[in-house]
């Protein structure tokens, strides 16, 4: 297993070519002090084991997909589901397949770029299907850009998976969050959206304004406000570290697991968009790029 590092005077990137995952990211807090933002493994090893995607790339497809599969050109094709339901690329996606890093940059705005070929019909999915990942550090913000080139029309939903902790707080209770996503994905009990959006004014997952999450606990797909290209914020009072979430997409899942105090932003298409043709469009065809860029951007909230 490979590990990249990179960094520039205010963020240290650590990546490994499994995954494509992101092992740590250090930032300093309030008092100055080197602090790494996002659960992971001191071992790498230890991520051959791991069944949460710490940190990972998850393709062909982030999120889940109802039915078994789509179908796409008049043509059905199923994926690996558990009761139905596709989750995150299929049980060898791409979170679990070795990346080949084709290109690092260690001066101004620092960055490592990694590869992946997914053949036709691996885990199920139409089409030869070419995949990068650039992990980017411009200033104090980390951008993370997901590109993709097929061979014949096919469906494409890359996220990165990093949960983010800013401090070292058994609950994530205090931390601020703000979201700018003024509807939700209603979803069926087992997370698939039936396809409806529903407004999220003086529910619990109401984070419009910014507040404190609380006892608010979250796996829950959100639609952005296009109008602003921020997507979330989220702060921690006791380190004084705040982070900024923009991207190009249209939705955000956010997810705080039941194991562990952390947070992800999992910023993407829809999922299940290959089932619900009035969601964005999740098709790639050949001659055509698919390109997602996710922007956390580092400050100090005193």
């Amino acid at each position: 297993m490979k590990q990249v590092t990179i960094n520039n005077s205010f963020i240290t990137l650590i990546v490994l070519d499994y995954g494509a995952v992101i092992q740590k990211i250090l930032v300093k807090d309030k008092n100055g002090v080197s602090t790494n933002v996002v659960v992971g493994y001191d071992y790498p090893n230890k991520y051959l084991k791991d069944e949460f995607f710490l940190g990972a790339c998850i393709g062909r497809y982030a999120g889940r997909i109802s039915n078994g599969g789509f179908e796409l050109d008049r043509e059905q094709f199923h994926l690996h589901s558990n009761n139905g339901v596709h989750l995150h690329g299929g049980k060898n996606s791409f979170s679990k397949q070795y990346w080949k890093i084709i290109e690092v940059n260690y001066k101004e705005d620092p960055f490592v770029k990694l590869q992946y070929h997914s053949k036709h019909l691996e885990e199920g999915y139409p089409g030869n299907l070419t995949a990068t990942v650039t992990y980017k550090l411009v200033d104090n913000a980390l951008h993370v850009i997901h590109e993709a080139t097929t061979d014949r029309t096919t469906v494409v939903n890359l996220t990165n998976h990093s949960y983010f902790r800013l401090d070292d707080e058994t609950f994530i209770d205090d931390y601020k969050l703000q979201l700018n996503c003024p509807e939700m994905l209603e979803t069926t009990e087992q997370l698939i959206p039936t396809g409806v959006s529903k407004s999220v004014r003086g529910s619990e997952y109401d984070f419009v304004k910014q507040r404190r999450i609380g006892s608010t606990r979250l796996d829950t797909p959100f639609a952005i406000d296009l109008s602003n290209d921020k997507a979330a914020e989220v702060s921690s009072k006791k380190t004084g570290i705040g982070m900024k979430v923009y991207t190009n997409q249209p939705a955000v899942v956010v997810y705080t697991p039941d194991g562990f105090p952390a947070i992800c932003f999992e910023t993407q298409n829809y999922p299940d968009a290959p089932n619900k043709k009035h969601f964005p469009s999740s098709v790639l065809k050949p001659g055509e790029k698919y390109h997602n860029i996710a922007i956390f951007k580092f400050d100090l909230v005193l």
